[in-house]
């Protein structure tokens, strides 16, 4: 095998065989036969795998970090942290430091969040949150306390697959939930079916149906009457087998998932619920700020509204719920909206957590933001939330925001350079 074959058998069926292939990537790169160009201090902690959705397997993420020059990576998955050991293994392995975490949806009844549109895209009073730092030695009590609400998420992906088949119905388009959405996942092994995997099963209907790049665009155009702009046809056209299936899904994604969406509620923990869960394990708790959508890096989100126009009521509703943290993705905001957004932090003393989260191959996994002055806090949080970790695996005492740390440092600077220190430590 060369190099491009290991590279392609870090997605490989099994964990076994991608971290045997990264083995063997590693040798090469300490052989000198592969070079990067190393991002001083830039991490990216919300990397999305096969475990929801994402190109990388947990060993191709963690690898793909390394070669785009982070210094340190965390993992991010939606409701579920079954990649989180592997991608724990295959980091050290490349020599990044990493932390697990892992992202849901949570309700908002009886908080003034309710009936706002937040940072969901889909519906209203419903809200993406991240649990980070999860303390290692807990990750299987996690996984136990999440495992019912990815069963019940699956009960609304078959009843959204049902709507969605109704609506494809005159096209003689039908998709079988069982084999041709459940396959695309990794759900028996602990992982999430999400709306893009329901996408992506229908990118595969229209690929075996229509065959070819222009009559796939002239039927989401002409029979489901969805606008495609110059860009998007053009890469579309271009048929690149790294990004076409992709390049279509994104469309479909900011499209037509209306269409088909049926509003989450019993599979979202309350709020409360979540923090309560967050602090028992030691774990730090983020609000995952959106923002006013105008354009993002991956395309597949309209044009819309969300929480800049109450942001301070937000941060402080946060605040009173007990978040300890708001998370951001740099590449995706308005230096405008992250001065706003890193502003109200100071103020309510938020610790500051950035991503990308990665969910096509065309997202960078870092925008290398090393020579910018408004970003450059971000490399101390970075190592603290390691540092945090680290720590409470030992000791869930030990969390940066318990009592007793918080009466030892009364002020978070203070706590981020005490643990930004043992993660330097180690």
């Amino acid at each position: 095998m060369n190099y491009n074959d290991y590279i392609l058998a870090l997605n490989a069926d099994t964990k076994e065989e991608r971290l045997v292939a990264l083995k063997k990537v590693k040798e090469l790169i300490d052989l000198g036969m592969i070079e990067r160009k190393v991002c001083e201090g830039i991490a990216n902690n919300h990397i999305h795998t096969t475990y929801s959705f994402s190109p990388y397997s947990p060993t191709a993420a963690a690898y793909f970090a390394w070669q785009a020059g982070l210094e340190t990576c965390g993992i991010i998955d939606h409701d579920g942290v079954g990649g989180c050991k592997e991608f724990l293994e295959a980091s050290e392995i490349m020599g990044i430091p990493a932390t697990c975490g892992l992202e849901c949806r949570v309700r908002t009844d009886g908080t003034k969040l309710y009936g706002r549109m937040i940072n969901n895209t889909d519906q209203k009073s419903i809200a993406y949150v991240v649990m980070h730092a999860i303390p290692i030695n807990v990750l299987d009590e996690i996984d136990g306390l999440f495992r019912p609400l990815r069963e019940k998420r699956n009960e609304r992906n078959q009843k959204m697959c049902y709507r969605l088949n109704d609506y494809l119905d005159p096209f003689g388009i039908s998709i079988d939930y069982e084999g041709d959405v459940l396959p695309l996942s990794r759900y028996n092994e602990g992982g999430t079916v999400t709306e893009r995997h329901i996408c992506l099963a229908l990118v595969n209907k229209l690929k075996e149906m229509l065959g070819s790049s222009k009559a796939i665009i002239a039927f989401l155009i002409e029979k489901l009457n969805i606008p495609i702009s110059k860009l998007e046809e053009r890469r579309i056209l271009e048929e690149n087998p790294f990004y076409y299936d992709y390049d279509i899904l994104s469309i479909l994604k900011k499209n037509l998932v209306e269409k088909f969406y049926i509003d989450a509620y019993e599979e979202c923990l309350h709020i409360k619920d979540f923090i309560n869960i967050t602090k028992k394990y030691g774990c730090i708790s983020a609000y995952a700020y959106l923002g006013d959508v105008i354009d993002t890096s991956e395309g597949d989100k309209k044009t819309q509204r969300f929480e800049d126009s109450y942001l301070e009521i937000l941060m402080q509703e946060l605040k009173k719920l007990g978040f300890d943290a708001i998370t951001y993705m740099p590449s995706r905001n308005t230096r405008y909206q992250l001065s706003k957004v890193m502003k109200l932090c100071e103020k309510q003393e938020f610790f500051e957590i950035n991503g990308e989260d990665i969910n096509s191959p065309r997202q960078k996994f870092s925008s290398c933001f090393e020579n910018d002055e408004m970003l450059d806090h971000l490399k101390d949080m970075t190592y603290a939330l390691i540092g945090h970790e680290i720590a409470v695996t030992k000791d869930i005492g030990c969390s940066m925001f318990s009592e007793n740390i918080k009466n030892r440092f009364p002020k978070i600077k203070d706590r981020i350079s005490f643990y930004k220190g043992l993660a330097r430590e180690k």
